[in-house]
């Protein structure tokens, strides 16, 4: 069997070598990916009037020259070699002298390529490009699972058209790089993570003469599970989701909010689908979720409905075969929390996960009423409102927490005004009501004092008379009758006939009205 694959490597280092007979230099190199569209250059500008353009091809490991296009002013023959693909990039190049060839490559079009000008039978210009093409490998495939060897491959053919051939990772770090064979060269980066996601570059330094020190390619590698950063209001439904593979056994992990040691990392949650059975639940808040997601079927997610200390990463990892698939999310919880003093009122902001913070901020529902914040602690920021809550001061007040990701969520505590200023705004327009009265009612009710001291000393001037032996005289009218009573007793015990008629006569000193006027100066 050894011998077997000695003879094969021997004659394919036969085959190799025996290609490299024939052209040994060459004007240009350009390097390619297969399938990717390219321009074989071929100008001169110098060149006027009439010409025709001779493009043909040598392919690699064969002999001969092959016709792609033949090109003058006036027609254009197609070539045994011409693939749909190749066009010349300029149709008027007799005026322009641009004669160049694109295509997209494949593997079975390297070699080497001719643009031969002629001008009446006279070679203006010949120019000689090898196409090289590379091809890139990435195993396993994409996206590849966490804590797996990322293996890059690239194979450049001919092998005998370039120097070296290296590997630069994101951020331009320069990998480790081993040729493994005349055509290949391979680097690997062992137990990958999320943080090993980017474009990583393989640079092609070609041999002999090229208008290019070397050829840069990006290579887009993705690890399963990028990292989701989200944040929640404490107490609220959840989905905290896994990778989108069909997988046998799923795992949770967590690490506690503002933990920057991955040691800490607790499995919280694992589930084997093929066995039927939940082998670890350590949080209450957190539970498999249903349709569309089903996992007797291996499709899993889960719903978490966390309090402010189940913040912080969570690691969902899906099992299938012998490949691991990652999830990452990184969850800030974020709760309102008050706080009654004898004087002030304090509502307290409070946040987790604070790494993927990039601020948070109270505000009111009246947006030109500034607040004044402040924080006692890591992870907290406070707002303080004076007691008694008075309605300029009450309304909604809302927390807003913004992530470095852009993503904001917010909280909104409503305030309303204290009951005692309630109270003390109603007594107010109680007090408001009844110490307004109207004109007409002040000037009556200012009367009846009046009234009633008239009426008294009318009374007890008629009893002093009485008492004295004054003369009074009264009369009765009623009808045409006529009766006049000489005894006062008489007017108590008569009983009325008709309208009474009171004649108060002056008697000097005792007039009636001087003593009315003597009670007025009294009341004053």
């Amino acid at each position: 069997m050894e011998a077997g694959f000695l003879t094969f490597i021997l004659a394919s280092f036969s085959v190799v070598y025996s290609c490299r007979i024939g052209i040994t230099d060459w004007n240009n190199v350009v390097v390619v990916r297969e399938g990717m569209l390219t321009t074989l250059i071929c100008n001169d500008t110098s060149v006027r009037g009439p010409v025709t353009i001779n493009w043909k091809v040598k392919l690699f490991c064969t002999n001969e020259w092959k016709l792609i296009m033949l090109a003058s002013t006036n027609e254009r023959i197609s070539g045994s070699a011409l693939k749909p693909s190749m066009q010349l990039t300029d149709s008027n190049f007799k005026d322009s002298g641009v004669f160049s060839l694109s295509l997209k490559p494949e593997a079975a079009d390297i070699g080497f390529y001719s643009c031969l000008i002629q001008q009446q039978e006279k070679i203006l210009k010949e120019e000689i490009i090898l196409l090289v093409i590379l091809t890139v490998s990435v195993v396993p495939d994409v996206p590849i699972p966490q804590y797996s060897t990322l293996r890059l491959i690239a194979s450049v053919t001919p092998d005998f058209a370039f120097t070296k051939v290296t590997w630069a990772g994101p951020g331009d770090i320069t990998l480790k790089s081993e040729k493994k064979s005349k055509t290949n060269t391979v680097a690997k980066l062992p137990q990958v993570l999320n943080n090993d996601d980017g474009a990583y570059v393989c640079m092609v330094y070609p041999r002999g003469n090229s208008s290019s020190r070397l050829f840069a390619f990006n290579v887009d590698v993705t690890v399963s599970g990028p990292l989701i950063s989200t944040a929640i209001q404490a107490h609220t439904s959840f989905l905290l989701t896994c990778p989108g593979v069909v997988g046998d056994y799923v795992q949770v992990n967590w690490v506690p909010p503002d933990t920057r040691n991955q040691n800490n990392m607790k499995k919280v949650f694992d589930y084997d689908r093929w066995r039927g059975t939940l082998m670890t639940n350590q949080n209450e808040k957190l539970q498999m979720a249903g349709l569309p997601y089903n996992p007797e079927a291996g499709s899993f997610s889960f719903l978490l409905t966390p309090d402010l200390k189940d913040g912080g990463l969570y690691v969902c990892e899906v099992l299938l075969n012998d490949n691991v698939f990652s999830q990452r999310t990184s969850l800030s919880v974020l709760k309102v929390k008050i706080k009654k003093y004898s004087s002030k009122m304090e509502l307290i902001c409070l946040y987790s996960e604070r790494s993927q913070v990039r601020k948070v901020e109270w505000k009111h529902h009246n947006v030109s009423r500034k607040l004044k914040m402040s924080s006692s602690s890591l992870g907290s920021i406070t707002t303080s409102l004076p007691l008694p809550i008075t309605s300029d001061i009450a309304g909604n007040y809302t927390c807003v927490l913004h992530l470095k990701n852009g993503q904001a969520i917010q909280a909104t505590q409503a305030i309303t005004v204290s009951p005692k200023v309630v109270q003390n705004l109603s007594k107010e327009s109680v007090d408001d009501t009844t110490s307004s009265p109207r004109p007409s009612l002040t000037a009556l009710l200012l009367l009846v004092p009046l009234v009633a001291a008239a009426v008294g000393v009318l009374l007890w001037r008629q009893r002093h008379i009485s008492d004295r032996g004054i003369e009074q005289s009264l009369s009765v009218h009623s009808g045409e009758a006529e009766n006049i009573y000489e005894n006062p007793e008489d007017i108590r015990q008569a009983p009325p006939q008709g309208p009474v008629y009171m004649d108060l006569k002056p008697r000097g000193e005792d007039d009636v009205y001087k003593e009315l006027e003597r009670y007025e100066q009294c009341q004053s």
